[in-house]
């Protein structure tokens, strides 16, 4: 179906590119692109033709470097405190084992964080902060200097072992940012139909037709990882 070498390139282009998950799974279509290039016209096209929530992934090791949790282990961490967040906990997702979500997140240099400008901002300077060379703790201070929380950049953190582990969005576009030679962080946004439900693969299909865009398949994805 898809052109895996096109996609990589796109990517490093700073274009977008489809990735549809399982038929098993979430049955969804995400736009992707690399966070080290997203632009306010990135986020307007893909709140306005995509409609999800857009989100930057993060691989998992690199989050950790940052101090970035998964917003589970907060909850947890907080319901000795707020007992409601032990009920609330996400053990029920029938396609995943834990939800991939972390904190939010606004550039200090923002006004609201949700203007086009400011989301790709903020998201640029993130994947600048994570593509920087120096150590952890060197890291970690730059992020805390640069960032505040809560804010309107939702980060999803992968799992460590990537695919092998969990073969969700987060990972797939964080596992073609890898293969593209990029900075390993993807920012992506579900498409959804005007029937309030997940576009259907047929009209993802149509919308990347038209739109010039290269499409993948989940497991072409993984194909293409374990090849290498």
């Amino acid at each position: 179906m898809g052109d895996i070498e096109k996609a990589l390139q796109d990517l490093k282009d700073g274009r977008i590119v489809l990735v549809y998950d399982f038929d098993d799974r979430e049955r969804e279509t995400d736009m992707v692109v690399a966070s080290q290039f997203i632009e306010p016209e990135h986020i307007r096209r893909m709140r306005k033709d995509g409609g999800g929530l857009i989100c930057t992934t993060l691989h998992g090791p690199l989050a950790e470097e940052l101090g970035i949790p998964f917003l589970a282990d907060l909850f947890a961490m907080a319901a000795k405190e707020y007992p409601a967040m032990e009920g609330l906990a996400p053990f029920d997702i029938p396609y995943d084992t834990k939800s991939a979500f972390s904190v939010t997140v606004n550039h200090r240099d923002t006004y609201t964080g949700i203007t086009d400008r400011d989301r790709a901002l903020t998201i640029r300077e993130l994947s600048r902060i994570a593509g920087m060379d120096g150590d952890a703790e060197e890291k970690r201070k730059e992020f805390g200097s640069h960032f505040r929380a809560p804010g309107h950049v939702h980060l999803l953190r992968t799992s460590d072992e990537l695919l092998s582990a969990r073969q969700g969005h987060t990972e797939m576009s964080t596992v073609l940012a890898i293969m593209a030679g990029l900075v390993p962080s993807a920012t992506v946004c579900e498409m959804m139909g005007d029937d309030g439900e997940a576009l259907s693969k047929e009209k993802a299909i149509e919308y990347a037709e038209r739109e010039g865009l290269c499409f993948l398949e989940g497991k072409e994805v993984i194909d293409a990882w374990g090849s290498l």
